[in-house]
């Protein structure tokens, strides 16, 4: 659209002035079209010469230095305008003022005042300011000429005395305080000099001559200014272009002429001379094209101007190449696709298709070099041959002197060139180029640059100069630098540019992008015209001038070069490098480069675009790519090659700036790295390699889930390499160092103290990273350390050298580090300086490996000059020495140092970002140096290492401290904390320990955390991450709650077991058995789930028998039926839906599986499915059994797989499905199956029916079921032993023993024997029948140990026995049973109350849901047997439990679920332990408690302990046995540490001179009065030798308790209660006073409360984030040429002259004048406030927490104004754009941002259906997009169903990436199953996030932020 504008309102005039042309062209043929008329005239009088413009004449003066008169400037034919504004000139030159020449960029300004100064042979003093002139610069500079410091005239003076002009160039680009020296002199023609002579003005002095003479003036120091003095100043109009603005004064002292570029008529007949061969049309469409660009509409748009004055050499190109395109030469003037964003572009295009310069082709006109010669005679040119659109060309070009690399056929490759025929497309463009003009190539960071400029300059037998500019680089150092002579003389020593300019060189100004650009214009003479004015008052002319001065003056070279004048080579060219501009980066509108923001810059402005020609770097084509690769690296494995290939072209071509970003990691630097080692190390992953070449570890969480998925995309796996099957360690033999797989010599030092020697343990981890830094270094590459702090880089790098054997320098950098501090240290010494070499030229010198540390801390421009010695080889030093790598060059070269080939750097740095603040090395410079992500060492590794410094700290403490550190560094990349915790702290905790066992582990982290003492959430993450781990911080070693425990009855022998055993028929009876083998039904495999588990330790405060507890990840109507435990694994069973979740008891996952589809919810009316679960034993490990009651399903699941088999025991008897359905509501209860799993682990499991008479024996591994037929019904079973089993008869509950053959399979002993057993009272004999029998509920399997038994019964006694407990007693152990046939006796410790009589149904907490009478008994008995702890456990509900006992009186019960009753029968007590209610609990009560009479389940865990299941799934592991709780305790104390409440006293040792006595106890005095000194009482407290404390040589302490007014160290940290009741009542006074300022009910402020706590975390972190930021921004620079402040090193040799401005003070920085406004970054919410959002918050809470999380973005952003613009906007089915929060309207306290979020609520009730995210999104990007601002973002929330409405995702991905201006990023909140997870596949990665758990929405926002907006705020 802007194009269109621009065109229109040019059109008219283009169109008439090519019709005119055309017109007068057919008439007057090509030369009638130019008229002229010269009106200069050289008129020679009597009088002298005079020149004559117009009517105008002037009087020539022959000059005094005639080498000093610029020659050669005017040419033959002056168009009309310039001769118009020499004649003002010569105007105001006659009228003696000053003229100021303002004008676009470029050298028309110059040159006018240079033709001027010729015709009227005036001497010119030139000089180009700059941001580093000085007030020494242009008045006088003092030099040191044998000892003495002498004042030296510079231009000004000069000028001034001598009646010279001095033309000052680039007024705009002098800093402000300098111009105003020469106020007085322009107004007055008056300076006061630094060496005391005072400058007059001509007149006066000639009045006061008349009166005094000559000497006397002298005398006086008063010299006269000639009247022949003119300023000629010439300067860039600054609004319009960049640059401070004139100083008011300084400019009402000049006279303004505004020199635009010449007229259209006078431009064409130039360029019409200039390209004969050319047509006449083409020329003048290409001059419109470039008036029409520097129109001022065009600079309206933001285009810079064209370069009108380049289209001269253009047009000689074109007349050699008349088949070249025009938009391709065009491109080389104007490079527009690299400057301009994609407007600007359009723009562009459409005008260069309105002048009809478009190609109708777009590829370019192929070209290529074919041959470079060189006549004989041409010194310095060279003839090249160039294929041109099928056409050869043969035209000159200059050469260098070097033998010319033969130029073979252009698609031949050497060693280290590969043609590839982009490149060759290229070269043949260049050369065209460097036909007219210096060039400059544009490319991307290691796309091969310099390797062109290097190959460019072989074809051309150029020697090359590299110069690296950096971006503190001044004038001086570009130049000419200061160096004093032996005797201590100051001198000038010309700079590699300038000699380069001499010799003849093609100099390569690497990374013109990074230098100021005012720095850079001091080159714009040289680059325009080939001259240039040195410091010391030398001139380099160009070449053909020089030869004309030597003939106009008939002087020799030797005489001009004393006058110092020297010839520029005329082979000489320059060819700048740079990386492509930022578009939209800082700069301002038509604007060149700003200040280096950290997003890079637009340093591509009118200004620079005059100087060069630029050639972008093409990039290549992937088929190129792969011949390169391959041509560099012929071993690298193809498919390798072709996988990396594939990845990177692919991030290459998105539009995403993630991706982006990603790859400029994968430079072709970097790609031909990662090749030449896979060519070495073909096993190697490519995954590997990219994640190393991009530092995926440190990228922030959305670039990094974007390259897992490009990775994924490319089907470039991570190979799970044998890593943790290799044994990694290191061993040297016979002089090689082997690391892992990898060897290397061992090197023999010369300086063996160099070699670090450091205490190093190995692991794995560190070994790993050592591994990968030997295969790099064995490959000649330099090594670049990236990890957090305290991970060990500076470990990992000496303990590589120390094993290597290699001797090191180090270097530290920081923020102060300068280039030169990188090199040399200059210091005086005898007033001769003397360069001090820097670790880094020792190493190059010596071949030692110099380490960089803290790389980040040091600008990146002072880093970047390591590019060119990493790279290249070479460097030149501050003394003029020069590093280089080839020993040949050396001869060529004096004054250079020569690389050793041993030579190394390895460098260190923090991650980039936050909280490390540093630069962004590895950004700048990572794609030259192999890079190694250094991390924290995995948890194993972690803590073998940590046992090496800590041998005796226990081992649970070491295994906590390494989980606790493991969640903070896993919560700092996520962005929850700020401070990444490293290894280093833990090793610190660690040895404190190791040293100081007796402190608790809680008080030595506070040597961590104190730093986070202060705030307030920091510190509650922290302590809630602690306590997880239990860790006791906060805890006293007093706050242990155990249970109450009571005394148990006393053991009592209450009857005989006796089994009958008699002959009797009816006494014994045989049951038959048969054998038939189980039919399997499947297998089906369904998903095994994982869901993170996060254990939480319960000790963390207070010390009780609960271990730990967690949440199982279900849903609030499931119910937990069973529990069981195998060694160390927990599987818990639930049964609405069925499913089965496994979890190790120390592990942080959960695996599920649900088995709904196998287990239907119904199968006819109501099914209230009952499941127990067996796990089975070794070899079916990771098999269970699952057991439906009911249905009698057997199911075998193997939880590796996924696998579900059903197992059909008879093939008959699948029951009808009525029976099932209607088992409750019959009156006569039909019992259901029943499993006994006591041998699971056997693999063998018991089947049977309550009330049933046959037993099914099912052994899994055989495959076989065996039926048991019984005389008898049974109600239940007890497998007391293997081959022996309990049970119980239906009605009557008679016990009966069954006998077995352990061996089923023997056929014919297939007969079971059952025994009746009855219990015998004590009174009576055997046999009667009278006590009533008990029930047991639980038999034990196995027997107590003897010492157990004995402990219990409390006798001696050995004997097979069983524990039995029933509901009359606390337990009972059946002494003899099951083995011995004697009557065995029974001891009971019996309850006051049978726990069958006591009512239950009003118990449990939750008494009110569960209303009714209990229809059944509760199927679990949770009751077990500890048989090593000698404990019975039960879980009973509250009214079961004596609570009057457990409680003091006026204590009230709290609500538990149910109590653990612990029965000890070792120690005779018993207790009662609460466990704590659920937080939730199912609906189906009546189901429930049918399940169990408490609200949990219960399962043996290990040894000592059970564990519990409640209702709401919530896991309890407690401890129950005494001895593990003691130890437990013990362990515990030990972390909190022992403060003994007592004094600490200072002890100062001396020795006394009194030698010892004997000791003695010393006496006591009665009164026990203290006792200081004496040596005679006990219980002193000093003496020499008695006992007391803190004396010398007493024989024991003795305390004679003189500690009086001791308050207990807990009293008196305490604040006095009222203190603390007025600090609460003060807070509360000011709440409620700020409420009322903003008329706020509380109960507003407390449901606002509600939202802003949940975030208040993220919120603080966020704002933290920010504050630094800010702060980073405002980091203070140095300010150079200071009077005061701290030594300028680079300053050193003005300070021995005696200057005052060489110092350097850090100040903040003032912007670049002309640098735009920061504009703040602008953010958008897009909030969900429709209808779903409101009907699903019940289940999900999802409105809610999109409240919380839009409360976060307006808290955060809080007093932000100036960074962040940001609104939120909601979308519904009333419209995608509801406003909630206007960007000028932000609410500023709580209530309105409680409005805000009602509004959202109130919305989200009221609404329509429908949804609008798509829409919403869409309109928020293009509305963003077209406001002003530095990023944008667009946040998208929404729960959007898309494929219910019809959206696809892909089209959602269309719109997200739609704009890449703006950032869109999109927050699914999970909806139904997996679709919120599909919809994220096909969204781009990193844009899109989903929060199944709608509690990560403020999480992920927060992510957003800090990986994005904050990454470059």
């Amino acid at each position: 659209m802007h194009g269109q504008m621009l065109c229109r309102r040019t059109a008219a005039a283009a169109v008439t002035a090519r019709r005119m042309r055309t017109i007068v062209g057919c008439v007057l043929g090509r030369d009638g079209w130019m008229w002229r008329s010269h009106e200069v005239k050289l008129v020679n009088t009597a009088s002298g010469d005079t020149v004559k413009i117009g009517d105008i004449t002037y009087k020539l003066k022959a000059p005094r230095s005639p080498e000093l008169v610029p020659v050669k400037h005017i040419s033959d034919s002056l168009p009309q305008t310039v001769i118009q504004h020499l004649r003002w000139i010569m105007q105001k030159d006659l009228l003696g003022q000053d003229v100021f020449l303002i004008g676009p960029p470029g050298p028309l300004r110059r040159s006018i005042a240079m033709q001027y100064l010729e015709l009227t042979k005036r001497e010119v003093e030139y000089v180009a300011l700059s941001r580093d002139t000085t007030e020494t610069d242009l008045k006088q500079r003092r030099e040191i000429r044998s000892g003495t410091a002498f004042y030296i005239d510079q231009c000004a003076v000069r000028a001034a005395t001598q009646g010279r002009v001095l033309v000052l160039e680039g007024l705009e680009k002098a800093e402000r305080n300098v111009l105003p020296v020469l106020n007085n002199l322009l107004e007055n023609r008056e300076m006061q000099l630094e060496d005391g002579r005072f400058l007059m003005s001509a007149e006066r002095y000639d009045k006061l001559l008349q009166e005094h003479t000559k000497e006397e003036m002298d005398a006086w120091k008063i010299v006269r200014v000639s009247e022949d003095f003119r300023v000629i100043a010439l300067g860039l109009p600054v609004p319009k272009y960049k640059g401070n603005s004139l100083d008011p004064p300084l400019r009402s002292r000049f006279q303004a002429r505004d020199i635009y570029h010449l007229p259209f008529k006078d431009q064409l007949e130039l360029l019409y001379s200039a390209g004969p061969n050319v047509s006449a049309e083409r020329i003048s469409q290409l001059l419109s094209l470039a008036t029409t660009l520097c129109s001022q509409e065009s600079s309206d748009l933001g285009l810079p101007d064209f370069p009108v004055d380049n289209l001269l050499p253009a047009l000689h190109v074109l007349n050699t190449f008349p088949m070249l395109s025009s938009q391709q030469l065009l491109h080389r003037l104007y490079p527009y696709s690299s400057i301009l964003g994609k407007d600007g572009r359009a723009a562009v295009e459409g005008l260069l298709s309105r002048f009809e310069l478009l190609d109708a082709r777009p590829q370019p006109t192929p070209g290529a070099v074919r041959g470079v010669s060189t006549g004989e005679e041409t010194e310095g040119l060279a003839d090249v041959t160039l294929r041109v659109a099928d056409e050869d060309v043969t035209f000159q070009v200059p050469a260098g002197k070097k033998k010319k690399k033969k130029t073979p056929h252009p698609l031949d490759s050497s060693s280290h060139f590969i043609s590839t025929q982009s490149h060759v497309q290229l070269l043949s463009d260049m050369m065209q180029s460097h036909m007219v003009k210096d060039m400059c190539l544009i490319g991307p960071k290691g796309c091969g640059k310099s390797v062109i400029a290097r190959e460019f300059a072989e074809m051309l037998g150029y020697s090359v100069e590299t110069v690296m500019l950096y971006q503190d680089m001044t004038a001086r150092d570009l130049l000419q630098q200061r160096f004093t002579l032996p005797n201590g003389d100051t001198a000038w020593r010309p700079s590699p540019l300038v000699t380069a300019a001499i010799e003849g060189k093609l100099l390569l100004l690497d990374g013109i992008h990074r230098v100021n650009l005012g720095t850079l214009a001091v080159l714009s003479r040289l680059l325009h015209d080939r001259e240039l004015d040195l410091y010391d008052g030398t001139r380099l002319l160009r070449w053909d001038r020089y030869k004309t001065l030597k003939e106009q003056l008939q002087l020799s070279d030797q005489q001009l070069q004393e006058r110092s004048v020297f010839p520029v080579h005329p082979s000489f060219r320059v060819l700048a490098l740079a990386e492509p501009p930022v578009v939209g980066g800082s700069s301002g509108g038509g604007g060149g480069g700003g200040g280096g923001g950290s997003r890079g810059q637009q340093w591509l402005g009118p200004e620079q675009l005059t100087m060069f020609f630029y050639h972008t770097v093409p990039p290549l084509a992937k088929a190129e790519e792969m011949g390169l690769i391959q041509g560099l690296t012929p071993n690298v494995p193809t498919e390798a090659a072709e996988q990396l290939l594939q990845l990177t072209h692919t991030l290459r071509k998105t539009n995403d700036p993630t991706a982006q970003s990603l790859a400029s990691s994968l430079s072709t630097r970097q790609l031909l790295r990662i090749c030449r080692r896979l060519s070495q190390y073909p096993e190697e992953s490519i995954a590997h390699a990219v994640n190393k070449a991009c530092l995926s570890r440190f990228l922030p969480s959305l670039a990094r889930a974007s390259l897992e998925k490009s990775l994924a995309n490319g089907s470039i796996q991570e190979k799970p390499g044998p890593s943790e099957a290799r044994d990694y360690t290191c061993s040297l033999k016979d002089g090689v160092l082997t690391i892992g797989n990898v060897s290397a010599p061992v090197y023999n030092p010369d300086e063996k103290m160099k070699v670090p020697d450091v205490l190093f343990y190995d692991n794995p981890q560190h070994m790993m990273v050592m591994e990968d830094m030997l295969k790099d270094f064995l490959l000649g590459e330099h090594l670049l350390l990236v990890g957090n702090q305290g991970v060990g880089k500076n470990k990992i790098v000496d303990r590589f050298l120390h094993l290597l054997n290699r001797p090191r320098e180090y270097l530290q950098l920081h923020r102060d580090t300068t280039v030169q501090t990188l090199t040399l240290q200059p210091s005086v010494r005898d007033g001769v300086i003397i360069y001090e070499d820097s670790p880094l030229v020792k190493a190059v010198k010596h071949g030692h490996i110099l380490v960089i540390d803290e790389a980040d801390k040091a600008p990146t421009n002072v880093t970047c000059i390591l590019k060119t010695l990493v790279e290249s080889g070479e460097m030149i030093l501050a003394d003029g020495r020069r590093i280089i790598s080839d020993p040949r060059e050396a001869d060529r070269r004096p004054n250079s140092v020569i690389m050793h080939p041993d030579f190394r750097m390895l460098v260190l740095a923090n991650r980039p970002g936050f909280p490390f603040l540093g630069n962004d090395f590895f950004g700048a410079l990572g794609d030259i140096f192999s890079c190694h992500a250094v991390d924290n060492p995995q948890p194993e590794a972690e803590l073998a290492m940590l046992k090496r410094y800590g041998p005796d700290v226990p081992d649970a403490t070491l295994r906590r401290l390494v989980c606790a550190f493991g969640e903070l560094r896993s919560m700092a990349d996520q962005g929850t904390i700020t401070y990444p915790y490293s290894t280093r702290e833990v090793v610190n905790v660690v040895r404190h320990l190791q040293r100081f066992p007796s402190e608790g582990l809680s008080s030595v982290l506070r040597n961590v955390f104190d730093f986070d003492s202060y705030n307030k959430d920091v510190r509650e993450v922290l302590i809630e991450a602690l306590h997880k781990h239990g860790i006791p911080i906060g805890a006293k070693a007093s706050s242990v709650s155990l249970a109450k425990e009571l005394p148990l009855p006393e053991v009592k022998m209450s009857g005989y077991w006796t089994v009958n055993q008699s002959g009797n028929a009816r006494r014994k009876l045989l049951c038959p058995t048969e054998t038939h083998n189980v039919h399997v039904k499947g297998p089906v495999f369904l998903r095994v789930h994982t869901s993170p588990c996060h254990p939480q330790e319960s000790r963390a405060l207070s010390f009780s028998e609960e271990k730990s507890h967690f949440q199982i990840p279900m849903n609030e109507v499931n119910i937990i039926c069973d529990v069981i435990t195998k060694e160390d694994v927990l599987y818990v069973a639930t049964c609405n839906p069925v499913s089965l979740y496994s979890m190790k008891e120390r592990a942080d996952a959960i695996r599920f599986i649900e088995l709904y589809d196998v287990f239907p919810r119904t199968i006819s009316g109501v099914w209230q499915p009952f499941v127990t679960v067996a796990p089975l034993g070794s070899p079916l490990d990771t098999q269970v059994v699952l057991h439906e009651e009911q249905s009698n399903t057997i199911l075998l699941l193997d939880l590796g797989s996924g696998a579900v088999r059903r197992l059909m025991l008879s093939p008959d008897n699948d029951p009808p499905a009525s029976t099932a359905s209607n088992w409750w509501s019959s009156k006569d209860t039909q019992g259901g199956f029943k499993m006994c799993r006591d041998f699971s682990h056997r693999n063998w499991l018991l089947f049977y029916k309550e009330g049933g008479s046959s037993l099914e024996v099912l052994d899994v591994l055989e495959g076989q079921v065996h039926s048991i037929s019984l005389p008898i019904n049974v109600t239940s079973v007890f497998l007391v032993a293997e081959d022996r089993w309990l049970l119980l008869e239906s009605d009557t509950n008679k016990k009966f023993l069954l006998t077995k053959p352990v061996h089923m399979a023997a056929e014919d002993s297939g007969v079971c024997q059952l025994h009746s057993v009855s219990d015998d009272p004590l009174s009576s004999g055997h046999g009667v029948s009278s006590a009533e029998a008990s029930v047991p509920q639980m038999v034990s399997c196995e027997q107590l140990p003897n010492e157990n038994l004995s402990a219990a019964l409390d006798q001696k006694i050995v004997s097979p026995n069983r524990v039995v407990a029933d509901s009359g007693s606390f337990a009972q152990v059946v002494v003899g049973f099951p083995d011995l046939m004697s009557p065995n006796e029974v001891y009971s410790f019996k309850r006051p109350d049978d726990l069958a009589a006591m009512k239950s149904s009003d118990g449990g907490a939750h008494m009110f849901l569960r209303g009714g009478v209990r229809s059944s008994a509760p199927k679990q008995h949770n009751c077990v047997s500890l048989l090593s702890a000698n404990q019975v456990v039960r879980a009973l509900p509250p009214t079961k439990v004596p609570l009057k006992e457990v409680y003091p009186k006026e204590a009230t019960p709290p609500m538990v679920a149910a109590y653990l009753e612990v029965t000890d029968l070792t120690s005779k007590k018993v207790k009662y332990i609460p466990v704590p209610r659920s937080t939730t609990v199912s609906p189906y009560t009546s189901w429930l408690s049918r399940l169990s009479e408490t609200d949990v389940v219960m399962a043996p865990l290990g040894s000592g302990g059970v564990v519990t299941v409640d209702v709401g799934g919530c896991v309890r592991l407690w401890e129950t046995g005494l001895d593990t709780l003691q130890r437990s305790l013990m362990e515990w104390r030990n972390m909190i540490g022992s403060e003994d409440g007592r004094p600490v006293q200072i002890t100062i040792q001396r020795d006394s001179g009194l030698d010892v006595s004997a000791p003695k106890h010393g006496k006591v005095d009665a009164a026990n009065a203290p006792h200081v000194g004496g040596n005679q009482w006990a219980g002193g407290t000093g003496g020499r030798d008695t006992a007391g404390l803190g004396g010398k040589g007493g024989p024991y302490r003795l305390d004679a308790g003189h500690k009086v007014h001791q308050v207990s160290q807990a009293e008196k940290d305490a604040v006095p209660e009222e203190v603390r009741r007025a600090a609460r009542d003060m807070a509360e006074k000011a709440f409620k006073q700020r409420l009322k300022e903003i008329n706020m009910s509380e109960y507003d402020a407390s449901t606002y409360e509600r939202f802003s706590a949940a975030v208040r975390r993220q919120v603080q972190s966020l704002r933290i984030i920010l504050d630094s930021l800010q702060a980073k921004g405002k980091e203070r620079q140095w300010l150079k040429n200071q009077a005061l402040g701290e030594l300028d090193d680079a300053k050193i040799i003005d300070g021995l002259t005696g200057e005052k401005a060489i110092y350097k003070r850090r100040a903040e920085l003032e912007p670049e004048p002309g640098s735009p406004q920061q504009k703040p970054k602008r953010l958008r919410v897009l909030a969900d406030v429709s209808g779903s959002m409101y009907r699903f918050n019940g289940v999900d809470g999802r409105l809610e927490r999109s409240m919380e999380a839009v409360c976060m973005v307006m808290e955060a952003l809080d007093n932000y104004e100036h960074k962040f613009k940001y609104d939120i906007v909601g979308h519904s089915g009333d419209g995608h754009d509801i406003e909630l929060v206007r960007a000028d309207k932000v609410p500023k306290n709580d209530k309105e941002r409680l409005k805000v979020l009602k509004t959202m609520h109130a919305h989200a009730q009221f609404c329509m259906s429908g949804d609008f995210t798509l829409e919403g999104t869409d309109a928020s990007i293009r509305e963003l997009s077209r406001e002003e601002a530095d990023e944008h973002f667009v946040v998208v929330l929404s729960d959007a169903n898309l494929e219910r409405y019809g959206i696809r995702p892909e089209r959602f991905a269309r719109v997200l990436t739609s704009d890449p201006q703006v950032n869109a990023f999109a927050i699914f909140i999970g909806s139904l199953g997996d679709q919120a997870e599909r919809l994220q596949k096909t969204l781009p990665a990193g844009r899109s996030f989903v929060a199944m758990d709608t509690k990560q929405i403020p999480q992920i926002l927060q992510q957003i932020f800090t990986s994005t907006m904050l990454s470059s705020a």
